[in-house]
């Protein structure tokens, strides 16, 4: 018996092989179908937790569609992370366009993104919510494979693969 033992149920500390599209609003916005399986460390935290609870149980071979409401997927919409720059602080070559995301330094020196929610003559209004946040996800998902995590995966909270460096 090796820590690679193959296992049938979904369960903590189980590497997990998943193939998944979420669907947002009625419109597709990621799936593996693109960057291949994914795999991850069960009960980590690895994956959203609304998902993470729902795949608990499921067996190789098994599909759902999996509904994940704001409170358990990125969490609603934070009033408290909109503010306001004065448009003089943006460089001439950013485009103060509606939409438009950039990666900004908050007072700490941390990096985060924020999109321009608004502009007027003055100032530039930016949300720094999730792009997901208030948004319920639905999750269409298979359990391609199932296997113990080694002591290492365990000890390093999410799953190791060939090269030994998270996917």
């Amino acid at each position: 018996m090796t820590s690679e033992e193959k296992e049938t149920q979904v369960a903590d500390d189980r590497v997990v092989t998943i193939d998944y599209t979420l669907t947002v609003d009625g419109e597709v916005f990621d799936s593996s179908e693109e960057e291949g399986p994914l795999d991850y460390l069960h009960g980590h935290g690895n994956i959203i937790f609304g998902l993470e609870k729902e795949l608990t149980g499921m067996q190789v071979g098994e599909s759902k569609t999996v509904l994940v409401e704001p409170k358990e997927g990125y969490g609603d919409v934070d009033s408290e992370a909109f503010f306001d720059l004065p448009r003089e602080e943006f460089p001439d070559d950013v485009p103060l366009e509606l939409g438009i995301e950039l990666e900004i330094t908050d007072d700490d020196g941390e990096m985060m993104f924020a999109k321009i929610v608004e502009v007027d003559e003055d100032n530039v209004r930016m949300d720094t919510n999730h792009p997901l946040a208030g948004k319920t996800l639905q999750f269409d998902v298979t359990v391609n494979g199932i296997r113990k995590a080694t002591a290492e995966e365990i000890e390093h909270g999410h799953a190791h693969f060939g090269d030994g460096h998270q996917h």
